[in-house]
């Protein structure tokens, strides 16, 4: 994540259980401490937030309680050939 939306992410952290109380499932817009908007989906999320803000200066966040609303978890496999 870039630095310069740390601040947005800790605020995601620290108010995760209301966000989701109000906004569960759905999509929040941040940027400093402040929910810009809330969404369907992330799509929209950026296509309606950067009307007015520009991209790179806010957070889009899912909102769904624990560690999975902001953790991607990635396996792969390794093949091997015989060659």
């Amino acid at each position: 994540m870039s630095k310069k939306l740390e601040k947005e992410f800790q605020y995601y952290l620290e108010h995760q259980t209301e966000l989701v109380a109000k906004y569960n499932g759905r999509v929040v817009v941040i940027k400093g401490d402040t929910v810009l908007g809330v969404y369907d989906d992330e799509v929209q999320a950026v296509i309606e937030t950067s009307k007015h803000h520009a991209r790179g200066t806010f957070l889009v966040q899912r909102c769904t309680p624990g560690q999975e609303a902001y953790t991607v978890k990635y396996h792969s496999r390794i093949v091997f050939s015989a060659a």
